[in-house]
């Protein structure tokens, strides 16, 4: 098992999210936008925490051939602790659980020792106190700006306050923490929560519901950077 490196934290980075491709040209979706990607997002879902399905550890195993970028697997499953093993031998580079399923210590815990980038992931209406104790303890914090399960919902800009307290509170104690946003984010959305503190964006539909997907990237780049404080 080989783990990419994420990179520095706090790097502005490009995250499409695979949920929105073509599953039947899964490879070619990928390798298409290879250019514009700093990682590739990998949206799990178990039908249980999330009303949806979506893929598992053979997936992410059979995409490692068509892509050398860091794989950021977002875990909404409501027993994650079970799988963390089997993605990280499929090729998962990070794994973020949600807070919300409780058990958080035990599972960061549990990804820092199988060699995995740790994320933590929030829903809208969860608190940012409900995440802060962590801070010290992760390397991603996600917050969604979409109640997650399906892709191409509205952008929730209220997400905005929490976005900026965890900006404040990972920059005052000069923590190597990631700040990733993720739900309807395209190159309206990515100047505001790029000056409310995100600096990871995960993007699906806004790039691979484009006609041209590595210039839908690109823009949405080019958008995110003109707002970089």
């Amino acid at each position: 098992m080989t783990l990419i490196e994420a990179g520095p934290a706090g790097a502005l980075r490009v995250a499409p999210s695979i949920l929105a491709a073509d599953f039947g040209e899964l490879g070619d979706a990928v390798r298409e936008i290879d250019a514009e990607t700093d990682w590739l997002h990998v949206d799990v879902m178990d039908g249980h925490f999330v009303p949806n399905v979506s893929i598992g550890p053979p997936v992410v195993h059979s995409l490692r051939r068509y892509s050398t970028r860091f794989f950021d697997c977002h875990l909404m499953m409501s027993e994650p602790g079970r799988y963390l093993e089997a993605f990280a031998n499929a090729g998962a580079d990070g794994c973020t659980v949600h807070v919300e399923i409780g058990g958080t210590a035990k599972l960061i815990e549990d990804a820092r020792a199988l060699g995995l980038r740790v994320g933590l992931a929030a829903n809208p209406d969860t608190a940012f106190e409900s995440v802060a104790p962590f801070l010290g303890d992760i390397d991603l914090l996600l917050l969604m700006t979409v109640f997650p399960g399906f892709g191409g919902q509205s952008f929730m800009g209220d997400v905005m306050t929490k976005v900026a307290a965890a900006r404040r509170e990972v920059d005052a104690n000069a923590l190597p923490v990631d700040i990733e946003v993720d739900g309807g984010i395209d190159v309206t959305t990515a100047p505001i929560v790029v000056s409310a503190g995100a600096n990871v964006l995960v993007a699906g539909s806004a790039i691979f519901g484009r006609s041209a997907p590595l210039e839908a990237a690109h823009a949405l780049r080019v958008a995110a950077r003109a707002a970089q404080r």
